[in-house]
């Protein structure tokens, strides 16, 4: 038996939750004494994952697989596993990843479990526990297949370093007749990616405009935290829809989140509930966000976020 991470990747460079997975991977592999394996899609790199406990990647490179597709995506992670005999498959929460799970679930005959928070309770059936309701609850799951899925929430269990003596092979791609042409790719503006991000600057209608979107940005810069956006602003046309977070939009489990004039509509909070400490800047005492917050500011944001800023490059520079 071994387990299996999809380590997924973009422009060459492993993301941070390919990183969790392989820690999350090492901390199971060790208890059943078992070798922990990776699939890699052209990556500059794959070496990287041995000081995360892989044991061995297997590097699919192919020009037809630069961009993802989930079907083709998903037959070659089913061939890696096939081929070395997995009987436990690693996957993100990522939307990419919720694409892939179960068309590689069908292809393995495999019980699928999504939105996995923290290691197995036990590994005999394999038993763990899902967020669910939008996070609001959880529930426990057992997986009695004779390959499974475990599908981890992003930023649930962290990323530890192990190194480890690793080995890279060559995989032969799997493809197939599907046109592989990809006409457009969304991508954020940010430098730091809403689904990698430990912290995340969020803004609202209350900035009344575009032209004020600066105090989120460098907020967002001082703390090295990607941008984003309520559903209303990016409909309005103020910020790209690669930034909307939310039930809608893209989820959140960040772990600080900080909304500034964002009044806290239920479909936003039920996006960014995975985030572990939330802070709202609102001039609205009554606005529904102070209700979930960790951490509430009563003020304008003009002049709250300013002041922010300030205090922070201080406590950076002492």
């Amino acid at each position: 038996m071994g387990i299996l991470v999809y380590t997924e990747s973009e422009n060459g460079k492993f993301k941070k939750s390919a990183l969790e997975l392989a820690s999350y991977g090492r901390a199971i592999a060790d208890q059943l004494g078992v070798e922990l394996l990776a699939a890699s899609f052209n990556h500059s790199d794959p070496q990287t994952l041995g000081t995360y406990g892989v044991e061995r990647v297997i590097q699919i490179s192919d020009p037809s697989l630069e961009n993802f597709t989930a079907q083709h995506y998903a037959s070659n992670i089913a061939s890696v596993a096939k081929t070395n005999g997995v009987k436990l498959v690693l996957l993100s929460s990522s939307a990419n990843a919720k694409y892939l799970a179960p068309l590689v679930a069908v292809s393995l005959s495999a019980g699928y479990a999504s939105n996995v928070v923290g290691l197995p309770e036990s590994l005999e059936p394999i038993t763990v526990n899902r967020s669910c309701f939008t996070n609001k609850a959880f529930n426990t799951c057992v997986l009695d297949g004779e390959v499974n899925i475990i599908g981890l929430s992003n930023n649930s269990y962290g990323i530890a370093e192990n190194p480890i003596e690793i080995i890279v092979e060559d995989g032969s791609a799997t493809l197939t007749e599907t046109n592989f042409e990809v006409e457009k790719i969304e991508k954020a503006i940010g430098q730091v990616s809403i689904a990698d991000a430990e912290i995340v600057v969020s803004g609202g209608r209350g900035l009344k405009g575009p032209e004020n979107w600066h105090l989120i940005e460098d907020l967002a810069s001082t703390l090295g935290a990607a941008t984003a956006c309520s559903k209303p602003v990016s409909d309005m046309g103020w910020r790209p829809h690669s930034e909307h977070v939310g039930q809608t939009g893209k989820p959140v489990a960040s772990n600080l989140y900080i909304a500034v004039g964002v009044s806290g509509a239920i479909q936003h909070l039920a996006g960014i509930n995975s985030s572990k400490v939330k802070v709202v800047i609102n001039n609205d005492p009554e606005a529904p966000f102070f209700k979930a917050a960790d951490y509430g500011v009563v003020g304008d944001a003009f002049e709250v976020v300013p002041e922010l800023i300030e205090k922070l490059k201080v406590f950076r520079n002492s």
